[in-house]
């Protein structure tokens, strides 16, 4: 999958960050379901189901939720008019998101593609980059975290182990370790210095 973004510039969530080699695009894409979501952080209807993709996606990503994380990958493909609107809603989303620039020119050519029309819209992608599902909004609204399984049938994983917490309803707490076990991307030149005055990360995974 990683190849559908080669020689494309791709950014790490929340401190726009780029992913600078081909390791990194591997490592994160690769072997995946991808979600490339279509929104924009000034659309009502998008503010609404990005709360609901979010929770989605940390439901099968994030180890508060899961003992090990879903073969799931986003990349968020934005109409968001500026850098700091997309930044401002990056910031509220999970960190393992990745987000091509606000303009790109790769972001039209892939709603092209795949005949995105109107947003919010998530095609979901097989490893191979074959469309699995055309626009999996509806799906994500009526099945939740469910709608994944489907799909991971579908695009034939080499690793299918999936575990879910025993109780969603009564997730375990996280050890204190835990924030070290996260993935981290190597990231060219180290982060950017936060603008004075903005806040540092969120809270939004804790």
């Amino acid at each position: 999958m990683s190849s559908l973004f080669s020689g494309k510039l791709l950014l790490a969530n929340r401190d726009q960050d780029e992913l600078d080699t081909e390791r990194e695009l591997s490592s994160a894409l690769d072997n995946k379901v991808l979600l490339l979501y279509f929104g924009s952080g000034q659309c009502p209807r998008c503010q609404s189901f990005s709360l609901l993709l979010k929770d989605f996606f940390l439901r099968l990503t994030d180890e508060f939720y899961v003992e090990r994380a879903s073969q799931l990958g986003l990349v968020y493909v934005s109409r968001d008019e500026t850098e700091q609107q997309q930044r401002q809603f990056l910031r509220r989303m999970p960190r393992r998101w990745l987000a091509l620039p606000p303009g790109d020119a790769f972001g039209r050519e892939l709603e092209l593609r795949f005949s995105v029309r109107e947003v919010p819209a998530v095609v979901v992608l097989k490893p191979s980059g074959e469309v699995l599902v055309r626009d999996a909004v509806r799906e994500i609204e009526r099945l939740g975290p469910a709608a994944f399984r489907g799909w991971q049938e579908a695009a034939e994983l080499l690793d299918r182990n999936f575990s879910p917490a025993e109780d969603w309803e009564q997730p375990r707490g996280r050890s204190l370790t835990e924030p070290l076990r996260r993935l981290r991307y190597r990231l060219r030149g180290g982060r950017r210095r936060q603008p004075k005055g903005e806040a540092e990360g969120g809270d939004d995974e804790e």
